[in-house]
């Protein structure tokens, strides 16, 4: 970042805590993580926009150890201790189904729904662009609410989605475990891209 930048609206401190001094945690502290933590956080993050409002992001906390150990096996090998040691884990999904909804959240297009009925392909890419959105909106919002996430990508989508998800829309995307950081929970920073190689002005 160069110095001849604005300042931006938000106070330093709270960029800080949510962007530059934010890390991914891989070991956390045995601090219990609750559920009604998770619920305030999305009711704060719930606003972040997604096309047509579709909101398609579904969160399956995995609070028991039954689940836990039901999740486990479908972890990559890298993944599995830290997920099983984490105080609380959260499955993130797309609901391919979201348009159910739309005459409620995006009642501007009554005939939308029906429209996107028979599209099961297009709803599904819509689905997961807008659940990732709201994916990268949680974790902004863990962080706000003093918790760290280590979101992970590493284990057999499908294998979870038969565990957790028969018989529904809902597919796999990330695995977050969630928590308060150990004093060996952060890799070294790494580099990120300078604006003047992303932005470009047309």
């Amino acid at each position: 970042m160069t110095a001849t930048l604005p300042e931006l609206t938000l106070p330093a401190a709270a960029q800080d805590l949510l962007f530059r001094e934010a890390r991914t945690a891989n070991a956390f502290t045995d601090e219990p993580v609750t559920a009604d933590e998770i619920r305030a956080v999305y009711d704060l993050v719930k606003y972040g926009p997604t096309a047509m409002n579709s909101q398609p992001l579904r969160i399956t906390l995995v609070a028991s150890d039954e689940a836990r150990q039901r999740l486990l096996p479908h972890m990559n090998d890298g993944n599995r201790a830290k997920t099983g040691a984490a105080p609380l884990v959260a499955i993130l999904s797309s609901d391919v189904d979201f348009h159910e909804n739309l005459p409620e959240v995006f009642p501007h297009a009554p005939g939308i729904r029906d429209m996107l009925h028979g599209n099961v392909d297009g709803r599904a890419s819509m689905a997961t662009l807008n659940a990732g959105l709201q994916i990268g909106y949680f974790i902004v919002g863990l962080r706000a609410a003093g918790l760290y996430a280590g979101p992970m990508t590493g284990f057999d989508a499908a294998g979870i989605d038969a565990e957790f998800f028969g018989g529904t829309a809902q597919k796999t995307l990330v695995v977050v475990n969630i928590g308060h950081p150990a004093e060996d929970a952060y890799m070294d920073r790494l580099p990120r891209l300078d604006e003047s190689r992303v932005i470009t002005v047309a």
